[in-house]
């Protein structure tokens, strides 16, 4: 029983994607590094937007083509958005699976199998603590809550993950421990929104800033990122934890989305321009080395040129570090797919294109000022030596102002071999575009 698993998606789809793997192996399936080694190829879907959903659905359609005689699972968002739909309009995929119930996959795969149910085996009662990682070396991400009740009036998550849930602080922080026992450097704490993580708790006990301190009790070396808080409940207590334990990098994950207020209201957020530039220079007053990443959205409908106008004075006014930048997506059954207005899509990719490119002398004058500074680098990829005499071999890392997979990357020349996974003291001695050329120290 070998399975391939194709993964899709945002970083609360990858920990879905391992949490079905640790599911399968504890039911004795064997991961395989290829397609063609299978016996059943799982696609981890998304289905947040129109590009991500056909992107998917591509690779349903091209895994069939390549391997007609292998069994395929559609899983993941777009199964649980769209199941009844495409169960029609796919025949492609031989079953589909939602998020509701991950382990569900055991049942799903073996289904599929010769002698159907009597292959079906119940899963290890451990399967969470020694899930698969499949983010680089050192690293992992820690999902501390799913669903979203801030109901944006563009986003398809709550039709997707239904409302917000928090997990349990114990059940997290056990969690954290078993990842840095195996090794991990970086706890990635993920979510819908970091911010309102506990609010569904009518005791009131759990919170973000109460979160961190439990975690503030583990020991060892290690990094914790927060990647994805609401800027309109941004928790200000977490600021003094972050300042009181130096392993809370001082990384902030800000979705501003816009600088109308007049788009921002359309989009269901009860922020401003004005509001969210006093809360980075909050931040930003706190910690010279501050680090905000943001998204900004283009082409909501109703955008006019003077709104967009203002989102671009607001992009040069907060300066993030780094910014990501998309393309409204009209998603059925969302407040915002009947809306008037509607912008055309080429103009909605040009604005996009005009932000990204806006962003570039910001992001590269930002990242100048860690140049000539030593900084700990978490070395995530070898390359061959770069010469002959192999004096010096080439690897890839990140340092703290760099989040994974979105960010630039710490480009290592080291004359001696690097551990993968492991945090290394390192000099910044120049820029290359947005990477950080970087050297052991």
């Amino acid at each position: 029983m070998i399975y391939y698993l194709d993964p899709f998606g945002c970083a609360k789809n990858q920990v879905d994607a391992e949490n079905m793997m640790a599911s399968l192996n504890g039911a004795g399936w064997v991961a395989a590094d290829k397609a063609e080694n299978a016996d059943i190829i799982i696609v981890n879907s998304c289905g947040f937007i129109e590009s991500a959903k056909q992107e998917s659905i591509n690779a349903v359609l091209s895994w069939h083509k390549f391997y007609p005689e292998k069994k395929i699972i559609l899983a993941g968002c777009l199964a649980q958005r769209y199941s009844k739909e495409l169960s029609g309009l796919l025949p492609e995929a031989d079953a589909f699976l939602g998020i509701n119930d991950l382990s569900g996959i055991v049942e799903a795969a073996a289904r599929l199998m010769p002698g159907g149910n009597s292959s079906i085996v119940k899963p290890l009662s451990n399967c969470e603590a020694v899930r698969p990682l499949l983010s680089m070396p050192g690293s992992a991400y820690v999902k501390i809550s799913d669903g979203c009740d801030n109901r944006c009036s563009y986003c398809a998550i709550p039709l997707i993950r239904g409302s917000f849930r928090s997990r349990r602080i114990q059940d997290i922080v056990g969690e954290c421990k078993t990842l840095l026992d195996r090794g991990i450097k970086e706890l990635c704490l993920i979510g819908q929104d970091l911010g309102s993580f506990g609010k569904d708790f009518p005791d009131g006990s759990d919170s973000l800033p109460s979160l961190m301190e439990a975690l503030s009790r583990l020991q060892g070396d290690f990094w914790v990122r927060l990647l994805y808080i609401h800027p309109d409940h941004f928790p200000l207590p977490i600021l003094e934890i972050i300042e009181k334990d130096k392993r809370f990098l001082p990384y902030f994950d800000i979705p501003f989305q816009h600088g109308s207020e007049k788009i921002l209201k359309a989009m269901n957020r009860k922020g401003n321009s004005e509001k969210y530039l006093e809360l980075i220079d909050k931040i930003r007053s706190r910690f010279d080395d501050a680090v905000i990443r943001t998204t900004l959205l283009t082409g909501f409908p109703g955008e006019t040129e003077e709104d967009f106008a203002l989102l671009l004075d607001f992009q040069q006014r907060i300066r993030a570090d780094w910014l990501g930048c998309f393309a409204y997506s009209r998603e059925e059954d969302t407040p915002a797919y009947d809306m008037k207005g509607r912008v055309a899509k080429k103009l909605a990719l040009e604005r996009k294109r005009l932000v990204e490119e806006a962003q570039i002398p910001i992001t590269e004058k930002l990242m100048d000022r860690f140049v000539g500074r030593s900084f700990e680098v978490l070395v995530e990829e070898s390359f061959d030596p770069i010469d002959n005499d192999e004096r010096e071999t080439l690897y890839l890392g990140r340092l703290p102002c760099q989040a994974p997979e979105v960010d630039g990357s710490a480009v290592i020349l080291s004359p001696r071999a690097l551990e993968l996974g492991e945090k290394v003291p390192c000099r910044v001695f120049a820029r290359a575009g947005f990477d950080l050329k970087v050297m052991p120290v």
